[in-house]
């Protein structure tokens, strides 16, 4: 196995791509890390019928540069949806407010909410809907504004390094809304950032469910706070079942040819992963399996509910 870290740069990523190409010669290529360097790189893969599997990069191009391009995390409308599905069955929201980072990822992940609520729900409104800058660290001042508006649920999408510090400054503002997030906010470290009373009760739709009684989930579990000393989260849990998506797929194929690896990842079905039972991959690369909900308690993440809606986890 080949490793190299593209420090989530898109230029980074070309590089080496072309490394990976043309200097190693790999048969495949799991896809660990953002949409942007994700995206850069995924026509080259095509190109070279080097089939590739992006672990948990939600941006639309990706696949759609081409059959060689695979998708084991879920499609940001797919993840927003089921979301705004969460926010509303789930959690009986009628009043939301939308908090994103302006990047693809916060974008993308809205859209998808936006769109749920405005043509699956009725009786649901969004009162509020704005972006914040990548880098930013004082959240307050959109927080000011959510609150004069008393939603019953804020929608945050951005990373757990800046869901943590929202969830901090919402509760210290004395905000009582429920907090929703998505994939990003999935790590152990959101718990130290946020504190564990404002991080208590937070829920996000992610790509892993730790309280999955499968042995497949529950050694992984156990092995990787053996190795690492962490919990682990969906960003690892992802990477690691993209690599035995394509092993399997090797192992079926009997071989290592670009498109007989390409035929198998394609024809991949109840694939028992750690991010759940993948059904399988639909014509353009995209993975159909259900979207797990967790919930923070007592500091760490646990089983709060499913969404296996067809109509939702079917890009």
């Amino acid at each position: 196995m080949v490793v190299y870290d593209d420090r989530a740069d898109a230029k980074e990523a070309v590089s080496l791509a072309h490394k990976l190409i043309g200097q190693d010669r790999v048969v495949a290529v799991v896809g660990g890390s953002y949409s942007m360097p994700t995206r850069a790189v995924a026509t080259f893969f095509q190109e070279a019928q080097i089939p590739f599997v992006a672990a948990y990069a939600v941006h639309p191009d990706i696949t759609k540069a081409g059959d060689f391009c695979f998708r084991n995390g879920f499609l940001a409308e797919v993840e927003g949806k089921a979301a705004a599905k969460v926010a509303t069955d789930m959690l009986g929201a009628k009043r939301i407010a939308v908090l994103y980072s302006d990047i693809d990822f916060g974008r993308t992940l809205s859209k998808g909410f936006k769109e749920y609520i405005e043509n699956k729900t009725t009786g649901v409104e969004i009162v509020y809907s704005k972006a914040y800058p990548f880098k930013e660290k004082d959240y307050k001042p959109y927080l000011s504004e959510i609150k004069e508006l008393n939603p019953d649920l804020i929608m945050v999408n951005g990373y757990y390094f800046q869901t943590g510090p929202i969830l901090k400054q919402a509760r210290e503002m004395g905000i009582k809304s429920i907090i929703l997030g998505e994939e990003g906010a999935d790590s152990p470290k959101l718990v130290e950032l946020a504190g564990p009373s404002a991080a208590e009760g937070f829920i996000i739709v992610t790509n892993l469910n730790r309280d999955d009684e499968r042995p497949v989930v529950q050694n992984f579990i156990k092995e990787y706070e053996g190795r690492y000393g962490i919990a682990p989260d969906m960003v690892g849990a992802s990477a690691y079942d993209a690599l035995t998506i394509i092993v399997d797929a090797i192992q079926r194929a009997g071989s290592t040819d670009g498109k007989a690896i390409r035929d198998a990842i394609a024809s991949t079905k109840d694939f028992d992963g750690l991010t759940g039972v993948i059904k399988g991959f639909n014509e353009i690369g995209e993975v159909v399996k259900p979207v797990q909900v967790q919930i923070i308690k007592f500091g760490k993440y646990h089983y709060f509910g499913v969404v296996d809606d067809p109509d939702i986890i079917n890009p």
